[in-house]
């Protein structure tokens, strides 16, 4: 069973978001949380797979709770949920240690599987936030100094992270690079455990902060 808990202060929204996820014979709601605050204690007390947490909310907001959330319960994956499609939102949400971005005008079906797809370790970003987040770092003005690594990339294994921070999926990365979806894994497995990170969008972040991709560099 996949255990999710729910944070968000309209009790409407958990109300539909618990309907839709407990329609599944996978998914079990473990609790729910009206403010930021009371987020971090439920997701604390009941160590979900899965935090679905709202943006704007009384107390602590949801950018907070996320920060605390990834060093308090580092076990449970943050997928914020909200209203606003806002870049601000996108790139503080990544940067605060969620592993995935989501609407809550996002289909059903959507939602589900985007449950799945983080508690199995992936990270949730689609194209059109991959391209607003790779935008907001093209913004910044310079890399994030980081210390060199201490097992360094190779040259597939860095074409692999440039690929990741395009946006690019398994299947396309295997297109892109001729090479097997099952050679793809174990590729961003061995990127992740060498960056010191725990998913795609981690590993994204990491690669424009620290300056080992530059905006740009992974299109086309």
């Amino acid at each position: 069973m996949i255990r999710v808990a729910l944070v968000d202060d309209d009790h409407l929204v958990r109300g539909g978001v618990r309907m839709i996820l407990e329609s599944v014979d996978d998914v079990v709601v473990v609790g729910e949380a009206a403010d930021g605050l009371q987020g971090v204690e439920l997701v604390v007390r009941e160590a979900p797979d899965v935090a679905l947490v709202d943006v704007r909310m009384p107390v602590m907001d949801g950018i907070e709770a996320t920060v605390r959330l990834t060093a308090e319960a580092p076990a449970t994956r943050v997928v914020i949920l909200t209203t606003f499609e806002h870049d601000g939102y996108v790139f503080d949400a990544i940067r605060a240690g969620a592993s995935g971005f989501l609407l809550k005008r996002t289909p059903p079906e959507d939602l589900i599987a985007a449950v799945r797809v983080v508690a199995g370790g992936e990270a949730l970003l689609s194209p059109s936030v991959t391209r607003r987040l790779i935008e907001a770092f093209a913004r910044v003005p310079a890399p994030v100094p980081v210390p060199p690594l201490t097992d360094p990339l190779t040259d597939r294994e860095t074409e692999v992270l440039v690929a990741l921070a395009s946006g690019a999926s398994n299947a396309e990365l295997a297109l892109r690079l001729y090479i097997s979806e099952e050679t793809v894994r174990t590729h961003v497995k061995r990127v992740l455990h060498k960056l010191g990170v725990r998913d795609r969008a981690q590993a994204i972040v990491y690669a424009y902060e620290s300056g080992l991709v530059r905006p740009g560099a992974g299109r086309g």
